[in-house]
């Protein structure tokens, strides 16, 4: 009985190292006698018991690596501090345990030792204005340099850059400068727009007035010009219906000299009206005031 229990604790052992379950995104690497044999992926995995040896558990998700923050020194001699974490993949599990004593030793003294060469080429505020450009060269230079390790990396994010107290008051002072400097820019523009719009407004203001004015004189001129033009269709009317008149009652030569004058009179009443005489009409009208006495008398008489 004694014999029974050991051997099924024997069997209980073996089947336990014999057999091995390997979860998702995890391989095994396997050795057999102190030599790589093989890499176990997901799920169930028999070995040989006490021949072959879980070497290591390697994970293949994507994983993250803050790398403590350093103190670098920039072109123009301002020391800084660069906090960084860096994302990278297992992409040759064998490589990874292999090729490197600590996949995440290298990864991070390789990212210390290229910060500070590439901060080191730059000046402080290129530092603060270039952080998509320093984080594109880690990568590259990190993803080359660990392809040999069996890893990618994928990226690489500077979180924050920290420079000295004195330089942080002298750049809050320069932005507070450069806000208020905006701020009167901005200040100016406006005003000058707003003067420029009233001056606008003015003139167009002005050039509707005048319009205006120009609009007012030519209905009034218009109105006049009319005004005269009916006065001279009526005169014309009348001296017609005299002449007319006239010619039924066979008048003499005095009778049409003062009908004329007296329409010519009607017609010179209007403001704008000027009557041009001809220099040999003013022997003629010499007499009409007395052919004119000589009518007034003949029409008492009667």
């Amino acid at each position: 009985m004694a014999f029974l229990i050991i051997l099924l604790v024997i069997i209980l052992i073996i089947a336990f190292k014999s057999i091995k379950i390997v979860k998702q995104a995890e391989v095994y690497i396997i050795e057999r006698l102190g030599k790589y044999h093989k890499i176990a992926d997901a799920g169930l995995t028999i070995i040989v018991p006490f021949i072959d040896h879980v070497r290591s558990v390697v994970s293949l998700k994507q994983q993250t690596m803050d790398i403590p923050p350093q103190g670098v020194i920039t072109k123009d001699n301002v020391t800084i501090t660069i906090d960084t974490v860096v994302f990278y993949k297992i992409t040759d599990p064998a490589k990874a345990v292999y090729e490197i004593q600590s996949l995440k030793k290298g990864i991070e003294y390789l990212a210390i030792t290229t910060i500070r060469d590439i901060v080191g080429k730059m000046d402080l505020d290129a530092t603060f204005s270039s952080r998509d450009a320093i984080n594109d060269q880690l990568r590259v230079i990190l993803d080359e340099a660990t392809d040999q390790w069996g890893c990618k990396v994928d990226r690489v994010e500077i979180k924050d850059i920290t420079p000295p107290a004195d330089i942080r008051d002298a750049m809050e002072k320069q932005m507070n400068a450069e806000r208020n400097k905006r701020a009167l820019i901005l200040q100016a523009e406006g005003e000058r727009q707003s003067a420029i719009t009233i001056a606008e407004g003015q003139k167009e203001a002005a050039i509707l007035q005048a319009e205006a004015d120009r609009e007012s004189k030519i209905r009034r001129a218009a109105g006049e010009a009319d005004a005269i033009k009916k006065v001279a269709e009526a005169k014309a009317k009348e001296v017609e219906m005299i002449y007319a008149a006239m010619k039924k009652s066979a008048p003499d030569d005095k009778l049409i000299q003062l009908k004329s004058l007296e329409a010519l009179e009607e017609v010179a009443k209007g403001d704008a009206n000027k009557i041009f005489i001809p220099f040999e009409a003013t022997k003629a009208l010499s007499s009409l005031g007395a052919i004119k006495e000589v009518f007034k008398d003949d029409e008492k008489k009667k």
